[in-house]
């Protein structure tokens, strides 16, 4: 790491740590110095793993389970991680939901769905958004300094058809965050977002049946090649450094010309 990205001591939370885009940012971060990484996931088992990774590298690392679509857990889970290291410095909103793709489901057109539908994009994709800044921001406004990233999708910049309600779930956390960035950004604290297109992760490993059906996916893209979680987490690290102290309220796409929009 260069020095400019060297995080000189911050803590870092990150939400959906516990494998793909979360786990490669935990340890970019633990990497990039951080005096400690919050490992947040559903599932305590994925956060545990990736805390042990971190431990091995000789950094400082706490997981915890929590359900970001609950705002008295997420509380909980600030409080556990300011007792253990005293602050969060750098919040990274990267948990999302886009559902099991091989769900027929997923596919109805938007017309044919219904509320009990649509909560399980629009709760983890904005709602745990919402919780995250909720229980992060008084803290950083209060030390006067705080990084927020927020991991969207490029389905919210040029929409999804088959993805509607995700598509718009990512677009109103993107203008939640553009909302935050001014009303926060005297107190010291940046908001940006970070939009992703296909990256090989678990989360699309349904799509990663063939060779053939990489080869059709990647028809879509002017570099022909899947994103890594490496390529997202340069990114994200960027964004949470001081390197980036004068970006705020800006959507930066990770995408590999998916989608070239001005």
């Amino acid at each position: 790491m260069t020095d400019i990205l060297d995080l000189k001591g911050r803590i870092a939370l990150i939400t959906g740590g516990g494998q793909g885009v979360g786990r490669q940012t935990c340890l970019h971060f633990a990497a990039a110095n951080a005096g400690g990484v919050v490992v947040n996931d559903f599932h305590l088992d994925r956060a545990e793993a990736v805390a042990e990774e971190i431990r091995a590298m000789g950094g400082k690392a706490l997981a915890v389970q929590a359900d970001i679509t609950d705002l008295a857990a997420v509380t909980d889970m600030v409080a556990r991680a300011t007792a253990e290291f005293g602050r969060i410095d750098i919040l990274v909103n990267n948990a999302g939901n886009a559902g099991p793709v091989a769900d027929p489901a997923d596919t109805k057109p938007f017309w044919e769905t219904g509320p009990e539908d649509w909560q399980k994009w629009v709760g983890t994709n904005f709602f745990g958004v919402l919780n995250a800044c909720k229980a992060v921001v008084p803290g950083m406004m209060e030390r006067k300094y705080g990084r927020i990233v927020t991991v969207i999708s490029d389905a919210g910049r040029v929409g999804e058809p088959h993805l509607a309600v995700y598509s718009g779930a990512k677009a109103a956390a993107a203008g939640f965050m553009r909302a935050l960035a001014k009303a926060v950004g005297r107190g010291g604290v940046t908001a940006n977002c970070v939009a992703l297109s296909s990256i090989r992760t678990p989360g699309i490993a349904g799509y990663l049946t063939s060779e053939e059906a990489v080869t059709k996916m990647l028809k879509s893209y002017v570099i022909r090649r899947l994103g890594e979680p490496d390529d997202a987490a340069n990114m994200i690290l960027f964004l949470g450094s001081d390197a980036a102290s004068w970006i705020t309220g800006q959507v930066y796409p990770v995408n590999g010309g998916y989608a070239i929009t001005p």
